[in-house]
């Protein structure tokens, strides 16, 4: 009888155990690679563990960057064209849009056994930062939406960062406006981060290539308080035309952007004329961004883009599931012979040891922000920093830019007063879902244990 019992309570608690698991429960994170470091920051540079990171990649979205799809969220597509990451050698993709709602286990393991790390941007087409007028569509719809984003690709080893905004500052007219809710966001994103106890990923914005205000940008995300100043800047520059480091005016900038005290990369760069015949391009930039001129300010970038969409910059050409690399100039072949014969700098590349922060830009005529004044997070979205963001609504949901009714923020902090702004009203959003977001496993645990306790009893 004894045996009986004791057999009856180890099948019990084995089955306890295995639905206590993490994998039972949904909760094992996918691509824990033990020899796949996580990137940090430090100084003015990226970190793999105790090597120094250059970021030496490619920004990726088949159909265009303004895409409503997700090419994480399809095995077939991204193994496809994993193959041909790996061909050319890049350690880094960007991802412009993905859905918060699918899920990337596959896609984003793939990726760890290549060795290469996802840059990705957290807005989508109908979740973002409106730049005409983006009051309204800071939310706590959009709000929801990012932090869905966060918690599913904090999981992964090989996130590198995540961009709170791309282009949203893209002329000097409206920057006074648009400016604070970027910085806005890319605190929230870190507060939620941080309120979470999730890994410390980098958060930063993408910069459009404005030269009139790029560099008070810069200096503006990586002023004030620890939390809104950004871990890293990028921006996009098509300046280099099959031209040279002095030319092309790459050396000016590395000295612009010198005494900045954050790690700065490319999040897009190359060279087509719009309206002219495509221009064969040599790649030269790869050995300048891997030389002793830019490493000590710079840490690499991200060619834009891998497949040829209607702007006609891409490397390859997508037909169904064919991948042509071919053509009149092979440039796929250039570019994976310019990251070959550039290979990354050993050591700590004339790195700065030390991040600090810049003096907030004054006012002039090519920049009227106030860097006192920062939108306030939405009241009805401070939930999520306690009980989590919940399901992403993912790529089909209502979207966010005109939620009016949805928790809009209607105040800016001004030297810690709050002054009307836009002229809406908070609201509770009704489609903001939570469900999920409880770990059960505690309470499964628990009420097996009684069980077994119970039937151990009888017996």
């Amino acid at each position: 009888m004894a045996m009986k019992q004791f057999a009856l309570v180890s099948i019990l608690v084995a089955i306890g155990t295995v639905l206590a698991s993490p994998s039972a429960m949904g909760k094992e994170p996918p691509s824990k690679r033990a020899d796949l470091p996580t990137v940090t920051t430090s100084g003015n540079a990226f970190w793999a563990g105790k090597e120094r990171f250059y970021i030496r990649g490619i920004d990726y979205q088949p159909g265009g960057s303004s895409a409503d799809k997700d090419p994480l969220a399809d095995s077939k597509i991204c193994s496809r064209d994993i193959k041909k990451f790996k061909e050319l050698g890049v350690n880094t993709i960007r991802v412009y849009t993905v859905d918060n709602s699918a899920n990337h286990d596959e896609c984003m393991t793939a990726l760890a056994d290549a060795g290469i790390y996802l840059v990705l941007d957290v807005n989508t087409p109908k979740y973002s930062l409106n730049r005409v007028n983006p009051g309204p569509s800071y939310n706590t719809d959009y709000l929801q939406n990012v932090f869905a984003t966060i918690d599913m690709f904090s999981q992964y080893r090989n996130t590198l960062a995540f961009f709170s905004g791309n282009e949203v500052i893209n002329h000097l007219n409206g920057t006074d406006q648009s400016a604070p809710y970027i910085k806005a966001i890319t605190r929230d994103i870190k507060n939620y981060i941080s309120s979470h106890g999730l890994r410390k990923i980098p958060v930063g914005y993408s910069a459009a290539d404005v030269s009139d205000n790029r560099l008070q940008t810069a200096y503006y995300m990586n002023c004030g308080s620890d939390d809104m100043r950004s871990d890293f800047f990028a921006f996009n520059d098509y300046s280099w035309c099959n031209s040279d480091f002095k030319t092309s005016g790459w050396e000016q900038k590395v000295e612009t952007f010198g005494k900045l005290g954050l790690p700065i990369f490319l999040s897009e760069w190359g060279c087509q004329k719009a309206g002219e015949k495509r221009i064969i391009r040599k790649f030269d930039e790869v050995k300048a961004m891997m030389s002793e001129d830019m490493t000590s300010v710079y840490s690499g970038g991200l060619l834009y883009e891998y497949s040829v969409e209607e702007n006609d910059y891409g490397l390859v050409k997508i037909k169904g599931d064919d991948v042509d690399t071919k053509g009149d100039y092979d440039e796929f072949r250039v570019f994976a012979s310019a990251l070959k014969d550039n290979p990354a700098p050993t050591g700590a590349g004339g790195a700065a040891s030390t991040t600090h922060a810049v003096p907030c830009p004054t006012k002039e005529s090519k920049w009227n922000v106030d860097p006192s004044l920062v939108p306030a997070m939405p009241k009805q979205a401070e939930k999520f920093m306690k009980d989590g963001a919940g399901k992403g609504l993912g790529l089909s949901g209502p979207g966010s830019q005109d939620s009016f009714g949805s928790g809009t923020s209607t105040t800016d902090v001004i030297e810690g007063k709050p002054s009307p702004r836009n002229g809406s009203k908070d609201y509770d959003s009704p489609s903001v879902s939570l469900q999920g977001n409880m770990d059960k496993r505690p309470m499964v645990v628990s009420a097996l244990t009684l069980f077994t306790m119970f039937v151990a009893a009888l017996l």
